[in-house]
């Protein structure tokens, strides 16, 4: 499953992604009032800022190879941000991360150019759209002329199709789908042209199969089951099962209560071909990842 990479490694800024040869973890610092998870960074700005450089240096300590800024809840359900409040609480935030780690490697998640382009203004590397290059013509211009990696995901929330359940928080109760996997690689390689079209060089192109982004809890399953599928597309993989819904539905568990269940995913989705796991608890997934590669690789 490793011997079809378009290109067998990654070069951003003083740091080399060689895919293959371990698992790179990238911790996610959500800059919101409203995550699914609980973990909001954003409070008034000040507050904000400080308690995200203080996550950062942790996520760093622990063993986080990328620190991924989003200032937008993705949760089913959420409100819409407009690019200028996006902004208000993203920029300053990876200001101040750059200027206290300047080695770290940022990356934004965001699906609006006029972001992106600050972002990787005030000191981002990576792009992570979590609309693959669709809500927003212009972002893939940005991006290549930013000499962006580009994360490309697969996505076909709806907000009409949200299922509340207490505790357990909002889920995505799944677009219609004629073959699983034939649709996610089909939507990701349409992103795939299109980044390519507007100047993104292929060797920074990484693909996310979407977990928990319109799909029910079968389909997460499937998807983790068979990502190999995704990474014999030739690019690398990212996979973002962390406290999502999925796991709280087949363990009966709130987000906090979620960290065995993303193991579990996180170990099975590296033996499937993950090139990086997206997570919320960046130090036991670290472990995690570490001792599946011991294993594994």
């Amino acid at each position: 499953m490793r011997l079809y990479m378009k290109s067998p490694s990654l070069q951003v800024g003083s740091h080399t992604f060689s895919w293959g040869s371990r698992t790179y973890v990238m911790g996610i610092l959500n800059i919101t009032p409203d995550s699914f998870s609980g973990d909001g960074l954003f409070r008034d700005a000040g507050e904000g800022v400080k308690g995200a450089v203080e996550q950062a240096r942790n996520f760093l300590e622990w063993g986080a190879d990328i620190l991924d800024v989003g200032g937008e809840s993705t949760r089913p359900g959420s409100e819409p941000v407009n690019a200028e409040d996006e902004m208000t609480r993203v920029i300053p935030v990876i200001e101040a991360i750059h200027s206290e780690f300047p080695d770290a490697l940022i990356s934004v998640d965001t699906y609006k150019a006029k972001v992106a382009q600050a972002a990787f203004k005030a000191g981002a590397h990576i792009l992570n759209d979590v609309w693959a290059l669709r809500a927003d013509p212009e972002l893939a211009s940005v991006a290549a002329a930013f000499s962006a990696p580009v994360v490309l995901m697969h996505n076909r929330s709806n907000p009409a199709s949200v299922e509340v359940r207490n505790q357990l928080g909002n889920a995505y109760t799944g677009s219609a789908y004629e073959n699983l996997m034939d649709d996610v690689k089909r939507g990701l390689l349409t992103s795939v042209e299109l980044a390519v079209r507007a100047g993104v060089d292929e060797s920074r192109i990484i693909l996310d199969p979407g977990v928990g982004f319109g799909k029910t809890r079968e389909h997460n399953l499937e998807l983790i089951d068979r990502l190999g599928e995704i990474r014999a597309l030739g690019y690398p993989v990212l996979l973002g099962p962390s406290r999502k819904s999925f796991i709280g539905f087949t363990l009966d568990l709130p987000p906090d209560q979620r960290v065995e269940g993303t193991a579990a995913t996180v170990s099975v989705g590296i033996t499937r071909g993950a090139d990086i796991i997206r997570v919320h608890d960046v130090k036991e997934m670290a472990r995690v990842a570490k001792m599946t590669d011991a294993i594994v690789r």
